[in-house]
């Protein structure tokens, strides 16, 4: 049986990002049938990218998301009508997403920035330190680990042309555009001299592979992006935070989720980040996940490596963007004050998967 500790929790708001409690109730008795006051406000504590809270109102839960405090890096990636128009197209073909209640663009909203409102989907989600009480055994982590890659399989299998998400992205050119806007991003936010970044940039501009057929993408799919059924431990409940999904090469997104996946033979200093559980006996190694994924989607992977250098210089570059706001005073999360670090590590990952042409460190 499962057990209240193991789901995931909230917190008080940090300060600075409080809502506006007494319009938002009002608001949201008005919009959602039968749901009626008092709102109690609350904060998911994990994410460095939109905000997340949890509204307790009329015996409901429901989620709000909005951009943070002084985000202008990721238009796309702070676009609260796209991210609910995902939501709102997948819902029907691809169950695994919570039901979108409610949005309102920046222009009528109070907050100044546009948010939405969603069903919570409760459950377990695992981040870089597991619930307490909650025995993460080998045998769990290799049935957790091999779900997560059939999951990502029938992600990518979903019909977007009938969920009416064709105008999600533009396939052709996908890898081309993503290089150069990385790049872009990277030189918007830089703030240390970090030669390795240089170079990941340079090679992956001289070096773009042929793309696969296109599929929806996540873009952002890793362990703490999945709610987890309590009673039915580890089977995949819903898939969360499509604000970077896409049509594009389905290979893209494996490559993102191998760059959040540490194993316990990595270099300390990639062990330290706080990428979630995927160190612990049992989990799939990345070639096994990338194994289990071409068998399972019957996919070309060989030229996975461009695809892992990529994400990693993508996943560098948010955390520069996040250092960068902290750095300019637009935020004073303390968290932010560390993402440096991060740059530093993936930057130097990518690197040496660059000269050895393969997904290990």
């Amino acid at each position: 049986m499962s057990t209240p500790e193991w789901l995931d929790r909230t917190r008080t708001v940090r300060p600075g990002e409080e809502l506006d409690a007494a319009w938002l109730e009002k608001y949201l008795a008005e919009k959602v049938p039968g749901l009626t006051g008092p709102l109690v406000v609350e904060q998911f504590p994990g994410g460095h990218s939109n905000l997340t809270y949890l509204l307790r109102m009329g015996g409901k839960e429901l989620v709000l998301r909005r951009p943070p405090f002084g985000a202008k890096a990721i238009k796309a990636g702070h676009d609260m009508g796209r991210e609910y128009r995902i939501l709102s197209g997948l819902l029907p073909v691809y169950p695994k997403v919570p039901r979108p209640l409610v949005f309102l663009g920046e222009n009528e909203s109070p907050m100044g920035v546009s948010f939405y409102v969603m069903e919570r989907v409760s459950g377990v989600i695992l981040r870089a330190k597991p619930p307490k009480g909650l025995e993460l055994t080998p045998e769990l982590m290799r049935k957790l680990s091999e779900n997560f890659v059939d999951n990502l399989v029938e992600l990518h299998a979903v019909d977007w042309r009938a969920a009416g998400l064709g105008e999600l992205g533009k396939p052709e050119g996908y890898l081309g555009r993503q290089v150069a806007g990385w790049t872009e991003r990277y030189g918007k936010a830089r703030t240390d001299d970090l030669p390795e970044m240089e170079q990941v940039a340079k090679w992956l501009a001289g070096n773009l592979p042929a793309e696969l057929a296109p599929t929806l993408i996540h873009n952002d799919y890793k362990y703490d992006n999945l709610v987890l059924d309590p009673d039915r431990l580890p089977s995949i409940r819903a898939v969360l935070d499509w604000e970077m999904a896409t049509i594009g090469d389905p290979l893209s997104d494996l490559g993102m989720a191998l760059a959040y996946w540490a194993e316990a033979s990595d270099p300390e200093e990639r062990r330290a980040l706080p990428f979630g559980p995927t160190m612990l006996p049992g989990n799939l190694t990345r070639e096994e996940l990338v194994a289990r994924y071409a068998e399972k989607s019957g996919r070309d992977t060989r030229g996975l490596a461009f695809h892992y250098v990529l994400s990693l210089f993508k996943v560098s570059v948010i955390a520069q963007q996040i250092y960068s706001r902290f750095k300019q005073g637009l935020t004073k999360d303390e968290r932010f004050a560390a993402m440096i670090t991060g740059v530093r590590v993936l930057s130097r990952t990518a690197a040496r998967a660059i000269e050895t042409g393969a997904i290990r460190p």
